[in-house]
């Protein structure tokens, strides 16, 4: 499959994105767009490589990768993310189909808002959606948790929080609030401050993507049919909590795919996924084009 890099300029950023097959497309299809957030375009190698028969289009949102930004802004917006993105699709064609995980999930939701003729199909699996979970204010005290953590003793310490909040099953409880603080090292994490503090993931730069309220009406107003996903291991976790309650609130259900919320990563990246079995059953969903 031939690959071709791309740059554009959006209002305040240089965007650059991959096509991996040819434009137009061979066989008539959209092409399929793959967004993550906070992630560039190598963390979906594994899974576009087993769409040989689609073309693929990956990016690098605004200030992360190899796309720039130059609004004096570090935060990542999804409605600002979701013009860049709709930029995108303009320069290679759409509509598209586009498959959304994690906070590109809530940018492509914020996307078919804005643009609701950019997408025929949108996955969007795990968005990390706070104010849709029934225990909303429990969830917003777990993060600025792990989040303290981070500020207080650095990366490790904060992402072994981030790992204990992410794995918790369920609504967060007082049985949660009550267990010590994560030992980074026990997940493997440097127990050493670096001192940086500018991580997406445990800083406050991504407020905007968990605090975003999906405008229910827009969406089910949109010709886009939008699937809610979530992974089989990770269905009772925040980020599978949310991905049900957002289909509750458009009046349907969540599919499950394959393994956890990486779960569409190769079997040798740092956090294994099963991109194979993901890789089946987003084709399966994206073959039903019945709204």
């Amino acid at each position: 499959m031939t690959t071709t890099t791309h740059t554009i300029a959006t209002d305040g950023a240089e965007v650059t994105y991959d096509v991996h097959g040819p434009l137009p497309t061979a066989d008539g299809q959209p092409p399929l767009l793959m967004i993550g957030q906070p992630m560039d375009a190598s963390g979906f190698a594994a899974l576009a490589a087993e769409f040989p028969d689609r073309t693929v289009v990956t990016y690098d949102p605004r200030g992360m990768g190899r796309s720039t930004r130059s609004d004096g802004q570090v935060g990542n917006d999804p409605e600002i993310q979701g013009g860049d993105v709709h930029a995108v699709i303009e320069a290679v064609g759409g509509p598209v189909d586009l498959f959304a995980s994690s906070g590109g999930a809530v940018t492509a939701l914020a996307l078919v808002t804005a643009y609701s003729d950019d997408v025929r199909t949108l996955v969007a699996h795990e968005p990390p959606l706070v104010d849709v979970l029934p225990d909303a204010e429990a969830t917003r005290r777990a993060t600025v948790a792990f989040q303290q953590a981070y500020r207080d003793r650095g990366w490790g310490a904060g992402m072994a929080g981030f790992i204990a909040m992410s794995s918790w099953q369920g609504e967060f409880t007082d049985a949660y609030f009550a267990q010590p603080a994560p030992d980074p090292a026990q997940f493997g994490l440097p127990t050493e401050d670096d001192g940086s503090r500018d991580d997406p993931l445990m800083s406050d730069r991504s407020e905007a993507i968990t605090s975003y309220r999906p405008d229910v009406a827009a969406l089910q107003a949109a010709p886009t049919r939008i699937v809610l996903a979530h992974g089989e291991e990770s269905a009772d976790v925040m980020m599978g909590r949310a991905a049900k309650s957002v289909a509750a609130l458009l009046g349907q259900e969540a599919v499950e795919f394959p393994s956890h919320h990486g779960g569409f990563a190769g079997e040798n990246d740092p956090w294994p996924g099963q991109a194979k079995a993901f890789a089946v059953r987003l084709h399966e969903v994206l073959a039903n084009q019945s709204k």
